[in-house]
């Protein structure tokens, strides 16, 4: 079977996954599963963030190739991750088997203020140059990426270490946002197979945004009814339940 990558978002690392890739792996039999780190965070934390997205599917394609991991492979992957798999499946689309993208958002199909919500900005600007104490910063993450209460508290001290161990420094988290702000996605589906999910109340980004790209490239779509922008945090098992039920439709995602 193909190995599925996993890519996470703006900042965050493969550690962020937390139980979730074990899970996901033990859902589907045969499958390896593998967290990559994007350039400049979890392990990579040291190295210099691309400015474009582009770049970033590069270094991501090396990383892999060094690990002895080969192409074909099938990604899930969420917010800035799911650009990096967008872009990857248009420069490479040989490699991929397939694609599930999570709570993302693509010009040109959303406005800024869909692509992140004005009521965030605030917050994030006190997140980069504020708040200064690891459990503070990762309560506030949680508190604008979560719906959940009964998930919320158990994972900030997890996170809090993960930030004290492999900081992401302020230079890197800014060439990210630029990056991420900056990136096109091509008009067309860059993948044939390919599945979006989004959550209904993420408070980040704007559900409409995954509805948008669904529209625009003709692929399918789900929505969850209450979960927050960390989609695999907030109901696992809903996206897991999610991608066996599309592999399993879905001969070509084998």
């Amino acid at each position: 079977m193909h190995p599925w990558i996993l890519l996470r978002g703006l900042t965050r690392e493969a550690a962020h996954w937390g139980a979730f890739a074990e899970a996901f792996e033990r859902a589907l039999p045969g499958a390896r599963v593998v967290a990559q780190d994007l350039p400049g965070n979890g392990l990579l934390h040291r190295a210099v963030s691309p400015v474009t997205v582009r770049g970033m599917v590069e270094r991501c394609r090396a990383g892999l190739a060094e690990r002895g991991l080969r192409p074909p492979f099938r990604v899930l992957a969420m917010s800035l991750g799911a650009m990096v798999a967008t872009e990857w499946a248009r420069v490479a689309p040989e490699e991929l088997a397939g694609c599930v993208l999570i709570n993302t958002s693509l010009r040109p199909f959303s406005p800024f203020y869909h692509r992140l919500r004005p009521r965030n900005y605030t917050a994030l600007l006190r997140l980069a140059f504020g708040i200064k104490r690891e459990e503070q910063v990762e309560q506030e993450v949680l508190r604008l990426t979560s719906n959940c209460v009964l998930r919320r508290q158990p994972v900030v001290p997890d996170w809090a270490e993960i930030r004290r161990q492999r900081p992401v420094s302020a230079a890197n988290t800014l060439r990210q946002l630029g990056a991420a702000a900056c990136y096109r996605a091509p008009e067309k589906a860059p993948l044939e197979n390919m599945l979006l999910l989004a959550s209904r109340e993420d408070g980040l980004v704007h559900g409409q945004c995954s509805q948008a790209i669904a529209n625009a490239w003709q692929v399918p779509v789900e929505f969850h009814p209450w979960a927050g922008h960390d989609l695999p945090l907030d109901d696992p098992r809903w996206v897991i339940e999610k991608v066996r039920d599309w592999t399993a439709a879905d001969p070509r995602s084998l």
